[in-house]
C-alpha cells in the first residue's frame, strides 16, 4: 500500500489578488482589504504592505498608520466566493479527494498517483493559467506537514517534507508554529520553559500534565512530532455557525446590548433554519473595552435553531455574565449542530 501523500493548496493573497484581477493598475503597490468602519480589521494584505507590517486580522486604523500610502479596499465575499469557486473546479479536476476548507485553502489526497508532485504543480500551472492567481503548495505524510509546509516559502512556494524532515527544518520555531496551538497555550508553554516547537517534542510529559490535562499534553507533543492521522474528506463538516459584530464605539447600556444580541440571535437562527439545522450548545462572546475576551455556553437537552430559543439562551448567558465594562464586541454561537429531524420527530424547547 502507498504511504500516505497529502498536499495543501493556500492561495497568496487571495482577497487580494483577486481584487487585483480587476484593479490592475494597483499592482505592485500596497494594497489592504479592509471595511471602512472605525473598528474595521484587515481581512488580507498584499506582499508589498506586508513589507510595512501589515497583517490579517490587525485593526484597518493600525494598517493605516503603519502604511499611509496603502489603498484600501472594502471586501467584497460575492466575488472572491465566485473566484474561489473556479480555482476549486480547477482542482478537482486533476485530483479526486480534495478537502475544501475555506475560500483560499483546501487539502488535496495524493495518495497511490504515480507522480504527485508533477500533478501538484500542474495544477497550480492551471490556476495561474486561468484565473491569474498564484498559490503554494506543501506537500507530506499528512495534513499536519502539508499545512505548515505550504506557509514555509509564501508566495508561490513548493515545499515537500517528510515527518522527520519537518520535525528537522521547524525544530527552533515557537510553538505557535503549529496549527491548533494559539497565543495563550504558546504562553503557558513558554511559562514552562518551552519556547519552541523542537522542545515540546521532547518535553516529558509529566511537565506537561502539571499544566495541561494527560489527554492535551499527549496531543500537544504529538502536533510538535508532525504526527496526525486525519484523512482527507471530501465533505468538511461544519459544526458550528455563529454571528458577530463590533461596535463603532463601545456600549455600556445592558438594554442596548440586549437588543443586539437578539438581533444576531435572530440572524443566526435564520441562516440555521435555512440550512435546515440544529444544535444543542448556545454561546456568547464578549470582548470589553480593555480587549479581554469573555466567552460563555450553554448545553441544552435538546437541539434548537428558532429565534426564541437561541435568543432566550443568549440572553441569559449574556446577563449572567454581566460585563464589568464597555463591550466592543458581542457575539452568538450555536454549536454541536446536525441536520433537522422529520418533523413528526422534532422536539422543541420547554419554555
Amino acid at each position: 500500500m502507498s504511504e500516505r501523500c497529502v498536499a495543501h493548496l493556500d492561495m497568496d493573497a487571495f482577497y487580494v489578488s483577486v481584487e487585483l484581477r480587476r484593479h490592475p493598475e494597483l499592482r505592485g503597490k500596497p494594497v489592504v482589504v479592509a471595511g471602512g468602519g472605525p473598528r474595521s480589521v484587515v481581512t488580507t494584505a498584499s506582499y508589498e504592505a506586508r513589507r510595512f507590517g501589515v497583517g490579517s486580522a490587525m485593526p484597518a486604523s493600525r494598517a493605516r498608520r503603519l502604511c499611509p500610502q496603502a489603498v484600501v479596499l472594502a471586501p467584497d465575499f460575492p466575488y472572491y466566493r465566485a473566484a474561489s469557486a473556479e480555482v476549486m473546479a480547477i482542482v478537482r479536476r486533476h485530483v479526486e479527494t480534495v478537502e475544501v476548507v475555506g475560500l483560499d485553502e483546501a487539502y488535496l489526497d495524493l495518495t497511490g498517483l504515480p507522480a504527485p508532485h508533477a500533478a501538484m504543480r500542474a495544477v497550480v500551472a492551471e490556476i495561474r493559467e486561468r484565473t491569474g492567481l498564484g498559490a503554494s503548495v506543501g506537500i507530506g505524510p499528512n495534513k499536519l506537514v502539508a499545512k505548515v509546509a505550504s506557509d514555509a516559502e509564501k508566495p508561490r512556494g513548493f515545499v515537500v517534507l517528510t515527518r522527520e524532515g519537518a520535525c528537522e527544518r521547524f525544530a527552533a520555531s515557537p510553538c505557535t508554529l503549529i496549527p491548533g496551538i494559539g497565543e495563550k497555550t504558546g504562553e503557558r508553554l513558554r511559562a514552562l520553559g518551552i519556547a519552541s516547537v523542537g522542545a515540546l517534542a521532547q518535553a516529558p510529559l509529566d511537565a506537561l500534565t502539571a499544566v495541561f490535562s494527560a489527554r492535551t499534553a499527549q496531543h500537544l507533543r504529538a502536533l510538535a512530532r508532525f504526527e496526525h492521522d486525519a484523512p482527507v474528506t471530501q465533505e468538511r463538516r461544519v459544526v458550528s455557525e455563529s454571528r458577530e459584530r463590533t461596535f463603532d464605539s463601545d456600549v455600556a447600556a445592558p438594554e442596548e446590548l440586549e437588543r443586539f444580541l437578539l438581533a444576531l440571535a435572530g440572524e443566526l437562527a435564520a441562516a440555521l433554519e435555512r440550512k435546515r439545522r440544529r444544535g444543542r450548545t448556545v454561546s456568547i462572546k464578549v470582548r470589553l473595552s480593555d480587549f479581554s475576551t469573555h466567552t460563555r455556553a450553554r448545553t441544552l437537552p435538546v437541539a434548537v435553531n428558532a429565534s426564541a430559543d437561541v435568543g432566550r439562551v443568549a440572553l441569559e448567558l449574556l446577563r449572567d455574565f454581566g460585563p464589568s465594562r464597555p463591550v466592543r464586541l458581542l457575539g452568538v454561537r450555536v454549536a454541536g449542530l446536525s441536520e433537522e429531524l422529520a418533523e413528526a420527530e422534532q422536539l422543541t424547547l420547554a419554555v
